[in-house]
């Protein structure tokens, strides 16, 4: 997420509220600032990709360019996803067996694999290694390739992002290893696990 400076918070939740179109005129007067300042963080806000031109209205002749929010705009301000997502997940892993649960969480890392197969074709294993760095890294599990005191080479994460679940439903952690073999196209075995008490997540392979 790019960040943004207080005023240009300002400016996303006046159009959040609003639910139109506004000009720089309808913010200059409504914040207090200089036409020139409205229109500086409105050029960066779109450069950005938090707001856009949305038409052209004419006021005594007068051309005035509208702009509306973006979905990544909207998507700046706090959603509850990963909330709901959790909630929903535990309530499930609940009412199925241990064995079923396995199967569906292995089922959800393959198919995100599967999605994010395009990324991984056609490159060796140091590349693919490389991406799924960096894509674990984007999902927030602080990932990196090192070895361990055994002398393995193996995939370190220092942070579990489903820890309170995984404590309760350890079955969780084949998620991961399904992402990994399908990333990877190796067999990959957890030798370590936060959820069980561990300091890293740690896969073999």
């Amino acid at each position: 997420m790019n960040k943004i400076g207080q005023r240009q918070h300002d400016i996303l939740a006046y159009f959040l509220t609003q639910k139109k179109n506004l000009c720089i005129e309808d913010l200059y007067f409504q914040l207090g600032i200089s036409r020139t300042a409205v229109q500086e963080h409105f050029s960066a806000l779109e450069n950005a990709g938090y707001i856009e031109k949305n038409g052209v209205s004419k006021t005594n002749g007068r051309p005035i360019v509208l702009y509306g929010i973006t979905n990544k705009g909207i998507n700046y301000f706090p959603k509850q996803y990963s909330w709901l997502a959790g909630l929903m997940l535990e309530d499930l892993l609940e009412t199925i067996s241990a064995e079923e649960s396995e199967k569906y969480m292995r089922h959800l890392g393959i198919k995100l694999a599967s999605q994010l197969s395009d990324q991984f074709e056609g490159k060796s294993l140091d590349e693919r290694l490389e991406t799924l760095m960096a894509i674990m890294n984007d999902l927030g599990f602080n990932a990196k390739q090192a070895i361990n005191e055994k002398e393995q080479v193996c995939i370190q994460a220092c942070n579990c992002i489903y820890h309170d679940l995984a404590q309760k439903h350890e079955q969780i952690c084949q998620f991961d290893l399904a992402l990994l073999e399908g990333a990877l196209e190796k067999p990959i075995k957890q030798s370590r696990c936060m959820a069980k008490g561990d300091t890293t997540c740690e896969f073999l392979f």
